[in-house]
């Protein structure tokens, strides 16, 4: 027969406890009694915050991502957190970034295994929470995203509506108004078994993370990433350290074994393979995509850099290596002064908000994305407010956001607002390209790779130019070549005569 305990019985059964070390759930007149509906919300209100098991869900990273790719892995089931320890990296078509935990507890399951698609708002760790909970933490965990969940208001909360995992037999357990003490956390067996997590060779934090295509390449060479040394940020593994440690296990293969007769050397047949696209080509599939309905047109023309490599020279004679200044900036700060007299190459066509009456929106701020060639694949960060910067400042920015494309760690920000877009194949080789325009931009600019060619000078004698070959693309829905091939002569004229360049700079 259930009956309600009075208080002073509470407390007497409370200290009975704590003599015990029992659980007060154990006791059978707690089991057995009830009390009013008021009294038990108060008590669960004091301790309904401890050792909640929940599942953490993957917030959205803004910029419309729907999935990501796991990259690497921080924490193992049955490992501790705290509040802004590391749980995981996670590789979206943009940016590679780090999932953090909100809460201290215990991990109790990890729903994804590297190189698997994670999706937003689904699950991606169960985690046994022994910290108290905010009403904006409860909501985030319920669903709600980041935003919502910070807005979300302090309020009361009975039992069912918290979702709390408490033991039960049937019947209600009872609550006093005396705060319970901390039980200690009981020791649960892991989700995996212990083989899956063996202990590796770490160098620092990142020693066994790599890129996806880093991965695919120790996967094809049949390598183990644990038996890599990384020379990356905290031993992160690079594409050139697969290499290396390729060369060096073929060459003491071939030394300690002799080589068979070219005659009797059987033919590796390599089979056919399926691999799907990695989130960064995924990426540029839909930009590319979208883009193949820009009716495209090309202009060319060669760009004299004697002069300008005149005056790097000049300026790069007293500075250490890594502060030596590149064409690059001075190309940038070109097209942005071009573009001052040609706004409208700085636009975006829209054709989503009515598509009966496009219109363009002409920007204001010169955002230049720099195309670079990274690990993951082609990445493009964007130099924001070029117009506002000195040539040396641009230089600078362009090392920091390169620096950042190669080691994985560029931020949405850094990838998103562009208005007018470079393509530096000149770094890689060729010397002609025909870039892709960057929906919904109107324009894009390619460079190729400056070479020494025979010219002949103001009075019909030989001269050596070192030239480059400039390939502008531009959406002729909206951009006519006139106004293309104007503003590629005036970002000619700055580059040949840096002179000009230099006293329009602020």
């Amino acid at each position: 027969m259930k009956y309600a305990m009075s208080r002073e019985a509470a407390r007497l059964f409370y200290r009975c406890t704590l003599a015990n070390r029992a659980p007060i759930a154990t006791c059978r007149h707690f089991r057995n009694a009830e009390l009013p509906r008021r009294q038990q919300g108060r008590g669960f209100n004091q301790t309904a915050l401890l050792k909640v098991v929940k599942p953490y869900l993957l917030a959205d990273i803004g910029e419309g991502i729907t999935e990501c790719q796991v990259i690497q892995w921080f924490v193992k089931p049955g490992a501790r957190v705290e509040q802004f320890d590391p749980i995981c990296e996670v590789q979206s078509d943009k940016a590679s970034v780090e999932i953090t935990s909100r809460f201290d507890g215990v991990i109790k399951k990890l729903y994804y295994e590297p190189d698997d698609m994670a999706k937003v708002g689904k699950p991606l760790v169960d985690i046994d929470i022994q910290s108290e909970i905010s009403p904006a933490d409860e909501a985030l965990l319920n669903g709600a995203s980041e935003k919502a969940a910070d807005k979300e208001t302090p309020k009361q909360e009975t039992q069912e509506e918290q979702g709390l995992e408490v033991g039960r037999n049937d019947t209600k357990a009872a609550t006093v108004d005396t705060p319970l003490p901390p039980q200690p956390a009981q020791s649960l067996p892991p989700e995996r078994p212990k083989e899956e997590f063996k202990p590796q060779r770490t160098l620092g934090k990142h020693a066994s993370l790599a890129t996806p295509a880093v991965r695919h390449m120790i996967k094809e060479l049949n390598l183990k990433i644990e038996d890599i040394e990384g020379t990356g940020k905290d031993g992160r593994v690079l594409k050139e350290d697969v290499q290396r440690h390729a060369e060096s296990a073929n060459t003491s293969t071939g030394a300690t074994e002799p080589s068979p007769a070219p005659s009797s050397a059987p033919i590796q047949q390599v089979e056919d393979h399926v691999r799907p696209l990695t989130p960064v080509q995924a990426g540029m599939y839909k930009q590319m995509t979208r883009s193949l309905s820009i009716p495209h047109f090309l202009y060319t023309d060669n760009v004299d850099f004697t002069s300008l490599n005149a005056l790097r020279k000049k300026f790069n004679a007293h500075k250490e290596k890594s502060h030596r200044i590149t064409p690059l900036p001075f190309i940038v700060k070109a097209v942005s002064l071009a573009l001052q007299q040609y706004p409208l190459l700085n636009a975006h066509l829209d054709t989503t908000t009515n598509p009966e009456k496009p219109q363009i929106l002409v920007k204001g701020s010169h955002n230049i994305g720099i195309a670079i060639d990274s690990p993951t694949g082609l990445l493009v960060p964007v130099v924001k407010n070029v117009q506002s910067h000195s040539i040396e400042s641009l230089a600078v920015e362009i090392v920091r956001l390169s620096n950042l494309a190669r080691a994985g760690k560029l931020a949405s920000s850094d990838l998103s607002g562009a208005t007018f877009t470079l393509s530096n194949i000149g770094s890689i080789g060729g010397t002609a390209v025909a870039p892709v325009i960057v929906s919904p931009q109107v324009g894009i600019l390619g460079i190729g790779r400056a070479r020494m060619v025979p010219a002949f000078g103001e009075n019909g004698e030989l001269v050596k130019k070192e030239e480059c070959v400039f390939s502008w693309s531009a959406d002729h829905r909206v951009i006519d070549g006139a106004m293309a091939a104007r503003c590629a002569e005036a970002v000619r004229g700055y580059l040949e005569n840096v002179e000009s360049m230099l006293v329009r700079l602020r």
